[in-house]
């Protein structure tokens, strides 16, 4: 794995929370060296976890730890940030102080590309502007992706995931008919959206630095990444003028479409039927029950018409069967159907084991466990993941003695003054 695609390539973190550490958890998991900026002063909330030090109730709470034990270094053991830390290097730094500045400053010297997902006004207050890391480096390709881009009206708007789902007007199409959108739970696509999108436009600027030369600034608002994943809802809006609304688990035109229940605690199966070719082949497998018959259903817009009472009769089948039984039974005749997983059905799933998706990592302060794999197979690179999630600090002397030239008395000298170290300070909360 010496040469997979990004080899070469050195990236700087400057990202929190998941959009922006899943683009640079992309760009490493193919060969990047990404090296990770976090300053041992502040601690960065939900990125390496909720707090340095949980208390107990908030470890009952969130499950989030290895066997529920925060351990003596929570931010190290904190699932959020190890979900997507493999394969990157931490360094510890303070970039509100003058020798932080001078550190960054040289290690732009030796960067292709700096990504940052944080609010406009954070990057402001540092003096970390792309026409300033020009001078330093004229081909530095910064790839910025705040909430709603680096101008207008909202660009100095700050959010997290739930409130840029509801900006983008994802959660008005992700609730249900009968409720209003209070009860609509959280989602997070629109991270996952911006880290993907991101990715491809760090490696685009770097194919267009490679033919010209040149860098470049990105600016990526994350919302506007992700509005074109509704494109659907919004183009009938412009060109008919109709609002969709919440469709649940339905479909504008396709039913029946829906999640019903199966036999067992809380289990499910999904099924979607688009035609009448496929709504005759799951009246076969139903047995062809007399109610299959009613002309009411005989038709696509019918059976759309009238999806709730097709809805509990479908269920009443389904609730005396097995979830995989269903999968099977309709995926044998053509038909769309798959059960609903938890993480537990996901970890022990055959189709996963069988590609290898899931793969073992250890690091040393939560021991092994089975981690999502890389998101696609080549034939050209074969891949696997190399390293486990980065501590905080962990690669502090690779970065600053041999990569950054620092000697051993300047070394020790950043220590003193608390920008190198693997542990926060008592005081930060």
């Amino acid at each position: 794995m010496h040469h997979l695609p990004l080899t070469g390539i050195r990236v700087v973190d400057l990202t929190v929370v998941w959009a922006g550490p899943y683009c640079t958890q992309l760009l490493a998991d193919w060969g990047a060296e990404v090296i990770r900026l976090e300053p041992l002063q502040l601690f960065q909330p939900i990125t390496r976890g909720f707090s340095p030090r949980p208390t107990k109730a908030a470890i009952a709470a969130s499950h989030k730890y290895p066997n529920n034990q925060p351990g003596p270094r929570p931010w190290n053991r904190a699932s959020a940030f190890n979900a997507h830390a493999r394969n990157k290097l931490s360094m510890t730094i303070d970039l509100r102080r003058r020798e932080g500045i001078s550190a960054f400053e040289r290690l732009i010297r030796v960067t292709d590309v700096m990504v940052e997902n944080n609010p406009v006004s954070t990057l402001e207050k540092l003096s970390i502007t792309y026409q300033r890391l020009r001078q330093i480096r004229p081909d530095i390709i910064m790839v910025r992706m705040p909430p709603y881009g680096l101008n207008g009206p909202y660009m100095s708007y700050r959010t997290l995931g739930s409130s840029l789902e509801a900006v983008i007007g994802h959660t008005s199409l992700r609730g249900y008919r009968d409720m209003d959108l209070s009860m609509t739970s959280s989602s997070f696509v629109a991270d996952a959206a911006a880290g993907t999108n991101a990715a491809f436009v760090a490696i685009s600027a770097l194919y267009y630095r490679q033919a010209t030369g040149k860098g470049q600034l990105v600016d990526m608002g994350q919302s506007e990444s992700m509005i074109p994943y509704l494109g659907e809802a919004i183009m009938d809006c412009s060109m008919n003028g109709r609002v969709q609304g919440p469709l649940g688990n339905g479909h504008p035109s396709k039913a029946p479409h829906g999640c019903y229940p199966c036999r067992g605690e809380d289990r499910w199966v999904v099924i979607a039927i688009g035609s009448d070719d496929e709504w005759q082949a799951l009246c076969r497998i139903m047995g062809n029950p007399p109610w299959c018959s009613e002309a009411k259903f005989a038709t696509c817009l019918g059976r759309w018409h009238h999806q709730e009472e097709l809805d509990r009769r479908l269920a009443e089948w389904t609730s005396d069967c097995d979830a995989y039984e269903v999968m099977g039974l309709l995926q044998r005749e053509g038909l769309a159907a798959g059960p609903v997983m938890d993480e537990r059905d996901l970890c022990r799933d055959p189709h996963l084991k069988s590609r290898g998706f899931l793969e073992e990592l250890n690091q040393s302060e939560t021991g092994t466990y089975s981690y999502p794999g890389l998101m696609w197979k080549s034939t050209a690179f074969p891949n696997a993941l190399r390293s486990p999630p980065c501590l905080l600090g962990e690669h502090n002397e690779y970065i600053y003695r041999e990569l950054l030239g620092y000697s051993g008395a300047e070394y020790e000298k950043l220590e003193t003054q608390g920008h190198i170290g693997m542990d926060y300070p008592a005081d930060v909360k």
